[in-house]
């Protein structure tokens, strides 16, 4: 299956199950997302890339509940979660699309993602950083809440062995766990160094990894 497929997949119990499958969960989307609002005015304009069930605007809207909010995913069956998690809030919109062929023309002042770039090769990534950074007026914002390598063989294994060791006792069932060996399979990460660099090439003046626990860390770059 394609990544669209398998999202479409899960798309109901994806929620249910992000807890279950982050052991830092609360400190990665939570706790993080209170520091980074906490330290900048509320933007006009955010866009969620790789949005799925709207998980990550969800804790960006509870800090920033006036700003407009774009929601673009490939996945059109994991975006009908979001359009229920924000019934009724019309700040709230919705966009089936890959992010990687194309981004919004509109403008908008932040760029969020959590758990989705990783899926792209290094090039991908770096020709996405560079249409963020054309995109995002001067100051402006992007932030990656992703899932990374070691970077160096021997500790990437660590951090694997103690993912997979640790989806045992999380009340997982073995379809849980099957479909994300499936999932894992589309997995193209790279170290956070990497991705840190790769960002500083594409010009963003600021660049800073906010958070790290093991395989997820919070990259912030500022334009």
């Amino acid at each position: 299956m394609n990544l669209e497929q398998q999202f479409n997949l899960i798309s109901k119990e994806y929620d249910e199950n992000r807890r279950k499958f982050i052991p830092c969960f609360d400190d990665f989307y939570k706790d993080t997302t209170k520091f980074i609002t906490e330290n900048i005015d509320e933007p006009k304009r955010i866009i969620d890339l790789g949005a799925g069930t709207g998980l990550l605007t969800y804790f960006w809207y509870q800090h920033c509940p006036d700003s407009e909010y774009v929601l673009v995913d490939i996945a059109d069956e994991m975006l009908d979660v979001a359009r229920q998690r924000f019934d009724g809030i019309s700040n709230i919109s919705y966009l089936v699309e890959n992010y990687n062929h194309k981004l919004l023309d509109e403008a908008f002042d932040t760029v969020i993602s959590a758990l989705s770039i990783h899926h792209l090769e290094n090039e991908e990534k770096e020709n996405l950083f560079l249409k963020i950074y054309a995109s995002l007026p001067d100051g402006g914002l992007f932030v990656n809440y992703d899932q990374f390598c070691a970077g160096q063989p021997e500790l990437n294994d660590w951090f694997d062995t103690y993912w997979e060791g640790h989806l045992a006792d999380r009340g997982l069932t073995n379809r849980d766990i099957e479909l994300w060996k499936e999932r894992r399979k589309l997995d193209r990460e790279c170290s956070v160094e990497q991705e840190v660099e790769m960002l500083k090439n594409c010009g963003f003046k600021e660049v800073k990894c906010v958070y790290s626990y093991q395989k997820f860390s919070v990259i912030v770059a500022v334009k």
